[in-house]
């Protein structure tokens, strides 16, 4: 597949959501809500559940899987109040020495006007410089759109994975065009300027592990289930301080 049959797989209806992801992954999980600052966003939800039997928190981007599902989760769109909820959720991991498990797929953080009024900019930067300075292991997964800030705030982790028809990228294949050609048709030259693929990221080291999908059959979710259990079990062996110097260097090798 070319960049921008990539950019549509990643997009796909039918495609495994955060939701699935929680649901194929942890046991006994338990929903947590609201940011203590203005109200619960449904486009992230976050939460504690078991992996491999040890306790985890896990935050993701939800887009919805029907129309109305994706109406009601602001189709993957977060306000201010996700963010400062995934940074709640953070520290409350760090606290009770918790991994934290990020899951992303949006096409970028809601850009509302009221959005804008909560200080959307804000609350991206503190999650990521937070996040940045969390005092517990952490990964990020992108299981399909990795857009713009919206991504980002919720990507600053030891080690950011993607599944293998995933994109990750500054901006949308369809606004760079616009910008750069002022052509929104030239979306397919685009696609392929950002290196947004998975291959292109990995060739880049921007992302630590590309992880083939299978179809998102049982299979794919059980082995991703072990990789994410090994990880977390690998990260626990260092100090925090030495883990935070680590997630400092990966990201000054940028």
């Amino acid at each position: 597949m070319n960049a921008y049959e990539i950019v549509l797989k990643s997009r796909e209806k039918g495609r495994p959501t955060a939701v699935k992801y929680i649901e194929k992954l942890t046991e006994s999980f338990i929903e947590l809500h609201g940011d203590r600052r203005f109200s619960d966003d449904s486009a992230v939800i976050g939460g504690i559940g078991t992996i491999g039997g040890k306790p985890v928190t896990v935050i993701g981007i939800e887009k919805g899987a029907d129309t109305a599902d994706k109406i009601a989760h602001n189709f993957g769109c977060a306000h201010p109040e996700g963010y400062r909820k995934a940074v709640r959720l953070m520290k409350e991991a760090e606290k009770f020495h918790r991994p934290v498990l990020c899951l992303v797929d949006t096409s970028g953080a809601y850009c509302g006007i009221g959005a804008e009024e909560r200080g959307q900019s804000e609350a991206i930067a503190s999650s990521i410089l937070d996040m940045i300075r969390l005092k517990t292991p952490t990964l990020s997964i992108i299981i399909g759109e990795g857009g713009s800030g919206g991504a980002l705030g919720l990507s600053a982790a030891d080690e950011v994975w993607i599944t293998e028809t995933s994109t990750y990228s500054v901006i949308s294949p369809e606004g760079c065009a616009s910008i750069l050609w002022k052509d929104a048709q030239k979306v397919a030259e685009a696609s392929a300027c950002l290196k947004l693929t998975a291959a292109d990221l990995y060739e880049l080291h921007a992302v630590e592990r590309v992880l083939e999908e299978r179809n998102f059959s049982d299979e794919f979710f059980s082995t991703l289930k072990e990789s994410v259990s090994a990880f977390f079990a690998q990260k626990r062996e260092i100090p925090p301080e030495q883990l935070v110097q680590q997630r400092y260097e990966r990201f000054r090798k940028f």
